[in-house]
């Protein structure tokens, strides 16, 4: 990914984190999300989110924010001054509940060695 698509990558995520605080869905609202990355496609059509969830069911939360897609993206418009708004495609990033479970593990090893 050259610099440019990286800055407009983590512009994008950046904005989002903002503007996902407002959507009043419940099913968004209610649960702790969090924008992990942005990755922009090279002729600005496409944006893969990859958010995360603290509270709330992932399979809810994506239902919310695909159906609040449309909102998100006038405001990402808003905020962003770009040529073309890209189409937002939402994606549960697993990262850090893989995380978890190797500190987890690595607990648990040490306890053995003990």
């Amino acid at each position: 990914m050259n610099h440019r698509l990286e800055r407009i990558s983590d512009s994008v995520a950046h904005a989002l984190e903002e503007i996902i605080r407002n959507v009043k869905d419940p099913r968004v609202s209610s649960a702790f999300v969090t924008v992990n990355a942005a990755r922009v496609t090279p002729d600005l059509k496409y944006a893969k989110v990859y958010f995360g969830t603290i509270t709330g069911s992932p399979a809810e939360v994506q239902k919310g924010l695909e159906s609040a897609a449309g909102y998100i993206r006038t405001c990402l418009a808003a905020k962003l001054n770009l040529r073309q708004t890209p189409e937002l495609i939402f994606i549960h990033d697993r990262s850090a509940e893989h995380g978890a479970h190797i500190a987890e593990v690595l607990k648990e090893l040490k306890i053995d060695e003990k």
